[in-house]
């Protein structure tokens, strides 16, 4: 299974702030155990490499780097072991580096200009970010109209309330969001805690709308 596919068949993306690596072992632990063996690592603290590395040597893991801005940024989330890069906005460079490397290059794009600039670079499927702010699931669904084949992974602003307005869009592969690994719990290393919160999160997803 491609990465993408296996993106979409979690249906569901944490996307997590690690402050220290070395909390990165109890959270591969929780997100194994409430079902959802995803995370994007987000490239907003120094420690997102050697985090990315310890989740990606586990095996059990599909690891991503999120909020990626550079080229160079790309050379070492691959290093690390990362399967996918994920970045705010579409930037060449990124996804240039991403195709060289021959992994999974998802842009931030919300507007059809965007759109058409990702799939100028062989792109079909782009992150929706920031969803909640963009216009949300009607936004997507109207992008989706001109756009046809195109696939998109909201971001920013998506959580329990909210995500079958998302899920139910045929155009949405995944949603992002990090309501079930929050940023304290993952630096108290709570796997208990992570545990519950994933797991409820994969049954909402389940769930009929």
């Amino acid at each position: 299974m491609d990465t993408l596919s296996a993106l979409a068949e979690a249906r569901l993306v944490p996307v997590v702030v690690l402050d220290d690596a070395a909390d990165a072992r109890a959270l591969g632990d929780a997100l194994v155990a409430g079902g959802l063996p995803v995370a994007e690592v987000t490239f907003r603290t120094a420690a997102a490499p050697d985090a990315i590395r310890l989740l990606a040597d586990r095996g059990d893991i599909l690891v991503g780097a999120g909020t990626v801005l550079t080229a160079a940024q790309v050379d070492q989330a691959v290093a690390a072991g990362a399967s996918y890069v994920v970045s705010p906005g579409t930037s060449r460079a990124v996804v240039e580096r991403c195709h060289e490397h021959g992994i999974l290059a998802l842009p931030g794009a919300v507007t059809a200009t965007e759109i058409q600039a990702a799939l100028e670079l062989g792109l079909t499927t782009v992150k929706f970010f920031p969803a909640g702010t963009s216009g949300g699931a009607p936004a997507i669904a109207a992008l989706a109209a001109p756009f046809v084949g195109v696939q998109f992974v909201p971001t920013g602003g998506v959580g329990p309330t909210n995500l079958h307005e998302y899920l139910a869009l045929p155009s949405v592969a995944a949603v992002g969001g990090s309501w079930m690994v929050p940023r304290d719990r993952i630096r108290a290393r709570d796997v208990a805690g992570i545990t519950e919160l994933t797991a409820a999160a994969v049954a909402l997803a389940a769930r009929p709308a």
